[in-house]
């Protein structure tokens, strides 16, 4: 009873104070500010699990008269949830058969293991990974790929300081113009490090793993869960609005990541590794080092153990391309898609192909047709017969594995919240109370959000920052005549950029737990990656992004919306 009671203090509380600053009598519009407080400093706090905390808008709304039960119960299972059941039975093929750890191995092959390549090489297979698997499971699986590497470094650092000191560009001027003699900095006695060197390697490469996983995400409109929040949500505020779909989220963000990948690689050797580029990237043979060469021969040993290509892998790789076809040309803009071949027009979504594909898989056999000879394992090299011949390419239990509930849950809540605020009003009043900032130019507004946004991310988990702030900033573009995608689009990706504290993300706490980096190298490390995120989203939203979605006027969905919002 004291809690109810509690609640009941702090929503009159609230509502005065929603009706002075009003000055009109207690309404939908309180009791849904109200409940968008309640949920947004549980979800900020933590005090219960995220998934729990979405839950409050299921209650709290029909008790308050703002929804009916049955209308925001129908707010938790969107078209959305269909998409990313369909994509983690992908994924779930993938990890199952190891199709991601050959892909990564055999990228990392390909860049060599000179520091600065090696770096840019997990950088590359990670970035990769990230657009269709979670950047949290991509990060813990390239992570031990990475860490057995970093290791074979560390124990062959002893044996190869002499060589290494003659082949690494450690020259130094004296005093009197002339080259001194090269020479090796050590770590501490206590270290696990032989050099000072070997630990600055070990910071970049971990690093550089989850920075690559946040910008892999960006690219891809599944890529991550804050990618997937803005496409409902926008889809449903303004459903006249057909300009975001799979093809044009890609061809916008794709420049994003490389550049974002290229400085961010740039800051990070600059930082840990210095600016002797020539030395740590170069691919001639003559430069290698013992280290180096027993590296790249460990990576190879792990590729080899994969064994050949087995059939699953080939039939998850055909899968893969498939749906990212079919996501492409659904309605490609430029050129009629398949979806033109069917009678009736909207039906079709990017969740059709993925739940199609999906379902396929727990069909399909995982064992070549017609064929008696025994089934590679997932691990590769095993010769032991399958007791099953029919068994599919996944299973339940291998899709129960990796499907992220909570998240299903808290990405419900978000659309929940914004039913209620569009239903109550509240998002017109918020809007009407930011009309002050008519007389900025659009891309302040945007740049404003941005920073805002990104900086409380680093606090707050990054799909409840932008649930709350998606109301918000469409409201304020609504107001001020600002096309919705022009804050919309740069703060749901600069959500992601909470890359500065082992709390900002799961990756974040992934690499902090391997013990290579410390906080303030997190620290000094995500502010210049945060700043390039920031300032290439800015770039991209004010130069390519303008004809893309036409950035330049207020589009009549949004003029529509805004009509039918203010009666």
């Amino acid at each position: 009873m004291n809690v109810f009671k509690c609640m009941y203090i702090v929503k009159s509380f609230v509502c005065d104070v929603f009706c002075v600053m009003c000055r009109t009598p207690v309404g939908l519009e309180a009791c849904c500010a109200y409940v968008l407080i309640v949920t947004a400093v549980y979800w900020v706090s933590e005090a219960v699990p995220l998934g729990a905390a979405a839950l409050v808008p299921a209650f709290l709304y029909p008790l308050f008269g703002v929804l009916k039960s049955s209308e925001v119960a129908a707010e938790y299972c969107k078209d959305t949830t269909l998409l990313l059941m369909g994509v983690i039975c992908l994924a779930a093929s993938i990890e199952k058969w190891n199709l991601h750890k050959r892909i990564a191995l055999r990228m990392v092959m390909i860049a060599g293991a000179k520091p600065g390549m090696l770096v840019l090489g997990f950088m590359c297979c990670t970035v990769f990974l990230s657009m269709w698997l979670s950047n949290t499971s991509t990060t813990a699986m390239v992570m031990p790929i990475a860490e057995a590497v970093l290791q074979q470094l560390i124990s062959t650092g002893v044996a190869d300081t002499q060589e290494d000191s003659e082949t690494l560009p450690t020259v130094e001027t004296n005093g009197t113009g002339r080259k001194a003699k090269p020479k090796k900095e050590k770590e501490s006695k206590n270290s696990r490090y032989p050099t000072k060197r070997d630990h600055m390697i070990c910071k970049c490469l971990s690093l550089s793993i989850t920075y690559a996983a946040t910008i892999g995400g960006l690219i891809t409109i599944t890529g991550t869960s804050t990618n997937l929040i803005f496409a409902e949500q926008f889809n449903n505020r303004y459903p006249d609005a057909k300009v975001i779909n799979f093809g044009t989220w890609f061809i916008f963000s794709f420049p994003i990541a490389i550049i974002m990948l290229l400085l961010t690689w740039v800051w990070l050797h600059f930082l840990f590794l210095g600016c002797n580029f020539r030395e740590t990237c170069s691919l001639s043979k003559k430069r290698k080092t013992r280290r180096e060469m027993l590296s790249e021969r460990k990576i190879h040993d792990e590729y080899i153990k994969l064994g050949p290509i087995s059939y699953p892998e080939v039939v998850t790789g055909v899968f893969f391309i498939l749906m990212t076809l079919l996501w492409f040309t659904r309605e490609p803009g430029f050129v009629p898609g398949w979806t033109s071949l069917f009678e009736k027009k909207g039906y079709r979504t990017d969740a059709t192909v993925s739940v199609l594909l999906g379902f396929l898989l727990f069909l399909i056999p995982a064992r070549r047709p017609f064929s008696r000879a025994p089934r590679t394992t997932a691990g590769g090299g095993s010769t032991e017969r399958d007791p099953d011949p029919l068994a599919p390419m996944i299973t339940w239990k291998d899709f129960q594995n990796l499907m992220p509930w909570e998240i299903v849950i808290l990405v419900g809540g978000g659309y929940a919240l914004a039913a209620g605020c569009k239903v109550s009003g509240l998002s017109v009043w918020i809007g009407r109370q930011l009309e002050p900032m008519s007389g900025l130019p659009p891309w302040m507004v945007t740049l404003l959000a941005c920073l805002l946004v990104s900086a409380v991310t680093e606090f707050a988990s990054n799909p409840a920052t932008l649930t709350v702030f998606l109301p918000i900033l469409s409201a304020l573009s609504e107001t001020l005549k600002i096309n919705p995608l022009h804050t919309l689009i740069p703060a749901t990706m600069c959500v992601s950029f909470g890359v500065m504290l082992p709390v900002g993300n799961p990756p974040n706490a992934i690499v902090f737990s391997y013990g290579h980096v410390q906080i303030s190298d997190m620290v000094k490390a995500g502010f210049g990656v945060n700043l390039i995120g920031v300032l290439v989203v800015m770039l991209a939203i004010t130069t390519w992004g303008v004809p893309l979605f036409n950035l330049t006027e207020f589009p009549d969905w949004a003029i529509d919306r805004n009509v039918t919002g203010s009666l």
